[in-house]
């Protein structure tokens, strides 16, 4: 039985990533159609346009593609190391008991494609892109939940979202240990330095938004000419936030009790507008909502839309555009590879460690999933969009037919799982 006070804000989670799913699909609809048109020059150009500045010392200049895949998606990253960071503390991963079922799902649904893609592979040239098939779109595969309605329960929600995040974790150290670059220690240790100091103040208790942009910005910077992916600084930053209140709710409650009475005993003009003892209490009433409210919390919940409705989106139209009637030659072992992976090794690996673990009673499934509706969702899982493309940019970003082939795969493997699980998900019992 799910706590009926995790359900309004985790029902709010799932509309705004149902919301962006079908954002994200329009956006990938979009970005095929204007590559694929008489202005396909104007979207490839449109991404190759160099933005930056340069001096004699230093040197900021890139494609508007990078700036998205490397900036833009930091934030991206950022947003997913908050969710983890909560999911561990205090919420759906928490506990060895909670942890145990998405957990299990998640490296099988890691493990196998990745054996599945190694097994298949034939050419040597594109075995590094066995980290593709890891990851769940989250946003895609919620959407496709959020369709099927009341057909599947909320407990099957929660335990596509925990997994997805597991995943998500998993995509991000694959890519810190094997598709980063050349590394300069020198410069990812006065990164790590500045990450420490930022840890350090948020144990002691200290936050501040500006001191974390600015710091956040300089960390950025040298991760990505240290070597390391600069979107896995946003993971590092996103740890650094604190959870806690600075104060509790039986305090605050007693403040705007006081703050209410002073507001009403305050005295009144006769213009429309407050006196300057009531400005006083709103002040003070902002001061105190500042300090109740959680940093994690409440950034978290800022981000949301902005990721879900404007990043993600920006994301697949600028990466999506794979030009289909173009006659260049494609690597077609590479896209069976990932579809297979996709389609196949995501169910195969969910299905077999979920159902395996539960007959020997290593973990406890909710009583209202059924084993029709794990498979279903094993291939809901095999949606591996956002973040597939992302590791297939990093894996052949020297290879522009291997990154063309694989995101063929990606898509046509996202949407062969796509309508197997939701034919699964939708059939009655």
């Amino acid at each position: 039985m799910v706590p009926d006070n995790i359900l309004s804000p985790f029902q709010k989670f799932v509309k705004i990533e149902s919301s962006s799913g079908i954002l994200l699909l329009i956006a990938t609809i979009l970005a095929l159609v204007w590559a694929n048109s008489p202005l396909s020059e104007s979207y490839h150009s449109l991404w190759e346009y160099k933005i930056g500045f340069t001096s004699e010392s230093f040197e900021l200049n890139k494609p508007l593609i990078l700036w998205i895949n490397d900036g833009l998606m930091a934030i991206f990253f950022f947003l997913i190391g908050l969710e983890i960071k909560r999911e561990f503390l205090i919420g759906e991963l928490n506990s060895v008991k909670k942890i145990a079922f998405p957990l299990l799902g998640a490296l099988g649904g890691m493990i196998v494609p990745v054996l599945f893609f190694i097994l298949i592979n034939q050419n040597p040239d594109t075995l590094k892109g066995w980290g593709i098939p890891m990851a769940t779109d989250i946003a895609f595969s919620l959407a496709i939940l959020k369709v099927l309605g009341n057909k599947v329960p909320l407990s099957l929600k929660i335990f596509l979202t925990a997994f997805a995040i597991v995943d998500d974790l998993g995509a991000v150290l694959v890519i810190a240990l094997f598709y980063s670059g050349t590394i300069k220690m020198g410069l990812l240790g006065i990164a790590l330095l500045l990450l420490a100091f930022l840890y350090f103040l948020s144990y002691k208790g200290y936050y501040s938004k500006f001191l974390m942009i600015v710091l956040g910005l300089v960390i950025w910077t040298l991760f990505l000419k240290s070597g390391i992916h600069p979107t896995l600084a946003g993971v590092l930053l996103a740890f650094s936030v604190p959870i806690r209140q600075e104060i509790k709710t039986p305090e605050f409650i007693d403040n705007l009790i006081t703050i209410a009475n002073n507001i009403k005993a305050a005295k009144r003009t006769d213009a429309p507008i407050l006196s300057k003892e009531q400005i006083q209490e709103i002040d003070d009433l902002e001061d105190w909502t500042n300090k109740f409210q959680s940093p994690l919390q409440h950034l978290e919940h800022n981000l949301h839309d902005w990721v879900a409705y404007l990043i993600i989106p920006v994301f697949a139209l600028a990466n999506a555009g794979v030009v289909l009637n173009s006659g260049a030659e494609l690597e077609t072992a590479l896209v069976l590879n990932i579809i297979i992976c996709l389609v196949l090794g995501k169910s195969i690996g969910i299905t077999s460690i979920i159902l395996f673990a539960k007959k020997i009673k290593l973990i406890e499934v909710p009583s209202d999933i059924t084993n029709k509706q794990i498979i279903g969702v094993s291939f809901l899982a095999g949606i591996g969009f956002t973040m597939a493309i992302f590791i297939a940019s990093l894996a052949f970003a020297n290879s522009p037919t291997y990154i063309d082939s694989a995101k063929i795969g990606i898509l046509v493997g996202s949407l062969i799982s796509a309508i197997i699980g939701f034919a699964l998900l939708r059939l009655k019992k």
